[in-house]
Formats: structure tokens, sequence, C-alpha cells
């Protein structure tokens, strides 16, 4: 029997990229997965596949700008499978202008969903995880946090402070109840700068992740990586990119 095969794990902005590999990966390894995203028609073929494979997966619509969202996805969990194991925060937004721009409504957007969604996550989650006396928090947060870059001031920005919120929980959770893992991809191919506004920069980004990135399949690894720990060890930070990154 896998470690994995009791855990419950809820994840967020999970139709693509990172959080479906995520899912995938985690059922492989016996998880049973709680998946939310906006998009419900890539999350519905997720589960039906999933399904189809003998694996447990249940889905729900999820705007974690939404405080109300993240409650039912926690909740979702809870009454399907009894419990919650693991809550991934993995939605993400990235809007690359130079500050002088004043692109106001990028910065809240990433606000939003970059800080503000994890801590709907931190909310809904840490009351169950403190009433079942275990519980992890994995967030992926990015090598933008690490290396700061013009453009990706706000961006990197909303990473750092989830960086710190989270080293901060970890700090005031030493009673073994809590874990914290922070994953903090490089160039992965995936579509977070598909959505750039800027078309000279949505290419080069494009470009960029399609010689550059790794595949989504690599994080999704070391996340199990994480959670398969016993649980009187933590992962606290992974950083994992290309090699040939700078």
């Amino acid at each position: 029997m896998s470690s994995m095969d009791s855990k419950v794990v809820a994840i967020t902005g999970a139709s693509s990229g990172i959080g479906a590999a995520t899912a995938l990966e985690l059922v492989t390894r016996g998880a049973a997965v709680v998946l939310g995203a906006r998009r419900t028609d890539r999350l519905g073929s997720m589960v039906t596949r999933i399904r189809a494979t003998g694996g447990r997966a249940e889905m729900l619509e999820v705007d974690v700008t939404k405080r109300v969202d993240l409650e039912e996805l926690v909740t979702l969990a809870v009454d399907r499978f009894g419990r919650l194991d693991v809550l991934v925060s993995n939605a993400g937004v990235a809007r690359i202008a130079p500050m002088a721009d004043l692109d106001v409504d990028s910065w809240d957007a990433m606000i939003d969903v970059n800080l503000r969604g994890v801590l709907h996550g931190i909310a809904a989650a840490l009351p169950v995880f403190r009433r079942q006396g275990r519980g992890h928090f994995v967030t992926t947060i990015s090598t933008a946090g690490l290396k700061i870059v013009p453009t990706q001031a706000v961006y990197a920005g909303t990473k750092n402070a989830v960086r710190t919120l989270l080293e901060a929980l970890r700090q005031e959770s030493t009673d073994g109840v809590l874990r914290t893992t922070s994953i903090s991809p490089g160039f992965v191919r995936t579509e977070l700068v598909d959505y750039l506004d800027n078309p000279e920069q949505r290419e080069q980004m494009q470009q960029s992740m399609a010689n550059l990135g790794i595949s989504p399949d690599a994080v999704a690894r070391a996340i199990a990586f994480a959670i398969e720990q016993p649980d009187d060890v933590e992962i606290g930070d992974i950083t994992i990119r290309p090699t040939r990154q700078s």
C-alpha cells in the first residue's frame, strides 16, 4: 500500500498545467482528489478520465478570489471522503509590464488570485486540519520570487508575500499538526503566459517556455514527493526549474 492511499487532496487551478498534472500523478499513487477551477468543462473531462481508471475524484467550480468557493471545496472533500489531508493551492495569474505602465487592474488581479486566493484556502482548510490533528498546505509559488527582474515586480511581489506568510504559518505551527510546502517552479510548459495582454511579451514568454520549459509532470512528481513524506517530516521549499534556465 502506498503512503498516498489514504490521502484526500484538494487542488485549485486543477483544470490545466501543474494542477491537472498533480491531480493525475496523485491519483496514480492512490490519492482521492477534489478538483477546483473555473473551467468546469475541463474539470469534468478530468474526473471522467480518473474515474474510468478506477480513481476517486470530485470537482467543483472554484474562483479562488471568492472565499466561499474555497469553503465549499473543503466541505466537498470532507463530505465526500470524510477528511481533507492536503490543500494544493495552485491557481495563479501572471501579468507582465513595467511599473510605469500603472496597470492597476492587473495588479489587483494578481493580488486577488495569487495572494488572496491562497489566504482564502488557508482560512477554509486550517480549521479542518486542526480538528483532524493533521494537515498539509502545498502552495505553488515561482522562481520569479527568487530572481527579481524588470516587468515582473508585482507578480514577484505576490509570490514573495505568499512565501512569507507560509513561513510564518510554519513557525506558528510547530506542534506537529501542520506541514507547509512551497513549490517554486521555473519555466514550465503551461498556459500561464497565454493571457498576457501585450502580444510581443506573450510571444516572447511562450517561446521561452517552448524552448526551455519542463513538463508539468516534473512539478507534479515534486509535489507528490513532499506529500508522501512521513507525518514528522516536512519538505519546506522545493525549487524546480530547467537545467538551462539562468
